[in-house]
């Protein structure tokens, strides 16, 4: 008689509710996997942290809006580490209740990334709507009424919603990248793509020495950003992306160099 196979449920947090594109990141990056739905990208951080789930689903950069400052502050504050990246598509849909007039809308609702995302389109056809930022951009849904209209994702499809027949974004080349983060246990063998952090001395060259080093093992940086530190103002961390594979003896040299050229430093992800 052959063994049976024992299936172990997971769990992947991240920010909701029903519809978000987080929760559509996470069904992409984990199918299978129980998805929990948060209020904020801090709770959804929070719950893998205290093991009530397994991974956790991050929005780190727009390609229209650039990085989400939050999610960045979590990769460096917490003990977590990425593990996979996945690039999501972004269609953003003007939605209203069934019935609504676009003449009687004066409030246009969503996220904030989204609203900024549809600026162009909002200032054309709604110039004296007053924006309404919400927690995630299936939220506003709750919200919409006669005078009230959204921004939502072209997947939320719902019997009593109409939604715009195009993408009302600015830039139709509009994708959101998200990483899936684990609890920290160890660095992989092998990746394609190195993410860190790394705060300088504050004085004149110091990030170009650190640039430098990876000049010098022949790294392509794919990402550089900054943050203020919270702690020192007038100081920044940078959050930096390269094309690696930590198993390179080039690679785990870079790395080493950097950690002992920076005042602060953290691996804060590897993935393919």
């Amino acid at each position: 008689m052959a063994e049976e196979t024992l299936h172990t449920p997971c769990a992947v947090s991240c920010l909701g509710p029903v519809g978000s594109y987080s929760e559509l990141a996470a069904k992409k990056m984990r199918d299978g996997c129980e998805t929990v739905l948060c209020n904020t990208f801090r709770e959804a951080v929070k719950k893998l942290t205290d093991k009530e789930t397994d991974y956790a689903v991050l929005p780190v950069a727009n390609s229209l809006n650039g990085g989400v400052n939050e999610c960045l502050d979590l990769l460096e504050e917490k003990d977590i580490f990425a593990v996979e990246e996945y690039l999501l598509p972004i269609d953003h849909r003007l939605v209203m209740r069934k019935g609504t007039r676009i003449e009687d809308i004066d409030c246009i609702c969503s996220h904030a990334q989204a609203l900024a995302q549809c600026s162009v389109y909002l200032e054309t056809h709604f110039p004296n709507a007053r924006p309404i930022c919400t927690s995630s951009t299936s939220e506003s849904l709750e919200k919409l009424d006669a005078h009230t209209a959204g921004i939502c994702g072209a997947h939320l499809q719902q019997e009593d919603l109409v939604l715009s027949e195009e993408n009302i974004a600015d830039n139709k080349n509009n994708f959101t990248r998200f990483l899936l983060v684990e609890r920290w246990g160890g660095l992989p063998a092998n990746s394609a793509m190195v993410f860190l952090c790394a705060v300088c001395a504050h004085q004149p060259g110091s990030l170009l020495g650190l640039l430098k080093i990876f000049q010098r093992h022949g790294l392509n940086l794919t990402r550089i950003e900054s943050r203020p530190v919270k702690e020192a103002f007038g100081q920044f961390r940078f959050f930096i992306e390269f094309a690696g594979d930590l198993a390179s003896e080039w690679v785990r040299r870079a790395l080493a160099e950097a950690e002992a050229y920076c005042s602060q430093f953290k691996l804060l992800g590897a993935y393919r």
